[in-house]
């Protein structure tokens, strides 16, 4: 370890706002308001891979992982590898623990998962505002609670990116963030999206 670098762990909370993009598609972390201000904090790789899109601006986490200083500059960077939902420490939002309560690892609660290419031809065409358009098509028909959104590896079609399984293990390729709304139509349409979820498990 740089003798000039301090290590140490880190943990601390606030309100989603945001996630960081490096050269507006390579997803690299999120923003978090805090008590002392905006935090940019960087994801580690395991926890990108795992993270669910499907995160509303305004809902509150706690965040922990390794905190760097170097202490020449006096620059601090933080990764984190753990992300989970926590009730606010303010008794007009505070909600019953077992509702607010989710550790964001634990995906596999979810009835249903759409899969999405997250490897760099997909994204770079365009799979970060696909996921977008389904977070919000999700939230639209009620089922953020029920449906996750999942980043995945090379599904072995770069050049037909952004691609996608949705639960029923049907594939889309070339998929682009106008279409999310139809799609999502085909497969949870609003009428009978209870039906629906029941046969996609």
């Amino acid at each position: 370890m740089d003798k000039n670098t301090q290590v140490s762990e880190f943990s601390i909370e606030g309100r989603f706002l945001g996630f960081v993009f490096k050269d507006s598609y390579k997803l690299k972390g999120l923003r978090l308001g805090t008590s002392e201000g905006e935090q940019s904090i960087k994801l580690s790789k395991e926890l990108r891979a795992r993270l669910r899109w499907d995160l509303a601006p305004g809902d509150w986490f706690q965040v922990a992982g390794e905190r760097k200083l170097d202490l020449k500059s006096g620059k601090v960077k933080l990764k984190a590898d753990r992300i989970r939902q926590i009730i606010p420490k303010h008794p007009e939002t505070a909600k019953p623990p077992k509702v607010a309560e989710a550790n964001l690892s634990r995906s596999t609660k979810a009835k249903a998962s759409i899969l999405v290419c997250q490897k760099s031809d997909c994204v770079k065409r365009g799979a970060g505002g696909v996921c977008q358009a389904m977070q919000a098509s999700l939230r639209d028909r009620g089922l953020e609670d029920q449906v996750a959104i999942k980043g995945t590896g090379c599904m072995k079609n770069c050049k037909g990116g952004p691609n996608i399984v949705m639960p029923n293990k049907t594939r889309y390729s070339r998929i682009n963030s106008k279409e999310i709304p139809a799609l999502m139509e085909k497969h949870f349409p609003a009428e009978t999206k209870s039906e629906k979820l029941k046969t996609l498990v």
